[in-house]
């Protein structure tokens, strides 16, 4: 029996990989993966290594926070590591996300967005020979290098956890 056609969300971030020179094995896992727990229980990982992708406004600006899974974000962290120290900083709604992302909230790859967005990388996730991204949908999911990931997304890698 041959695997099921990849969901089309899925199949747009497989082929922006490909266009990055990433070739992506997406796993679907059927009961979701939404949150970080989540996500970690059903490969099989650290939640560590599961990669948030959250959208926030640096100003006017939207960004993507590529974030380690236990982590919060530092939104003072954020503004400084675009450049913007000072600035206010903040999530942006589910349409907008979906706006400038192309994707749904739960499902936001960290590249392959429908708009030329500035991407921040977690320094935690550095420290994992693998981390685990959204791949279009709250049930699609890629393994990657952190160094591939942060090449792939021309992300700038900060501290942005936010302090305990």
């Amino acid at each position: 029996m041959e695997p099921l056609p990849l969901h089309a969300n899925a199949r747009a971030v497989a082929d922006a990989a490909a266009r990055l020179g990433l070739e992506l094995d997406v796993r679907e896992f059927p009961d979701g993966t939404r949150t970080a727990e989540d996500a970690a229980r059903a490969i099989g990982v650290d939640v560590g290594q599961i990669v948030k992708s959250l959208v926030f406004a640096v100003g006017d600006d939207v960004v993507v926070a590529l974030v380690s899974g236990p982590n919060r974000l530092d939104e003072g962290r954020l503004a400084e590591a675009a450049g913007r120290a000072g600035t206010p900083v903040g999530r942006v709604d589910a349409g907008r996300v979906r706006e400038a992302t192309g994707y749904p909230i739960g499902g936001v790859p960290p590249f392959g967005h429908a708009s030329d967005l500035a991407t921040f990388v977690d320094e935690d996730l550095l420290g994992y020979d693998e981390v685990w991204a959204a791949a279009g949908t709250p049930r699609h999911v890629f393994g990657v290098h952190p160094d591939e990931l942060v090449r792939v997304t021309a992300g700038t890698v900060a501290p942005l956890r936010a302090p305990s």
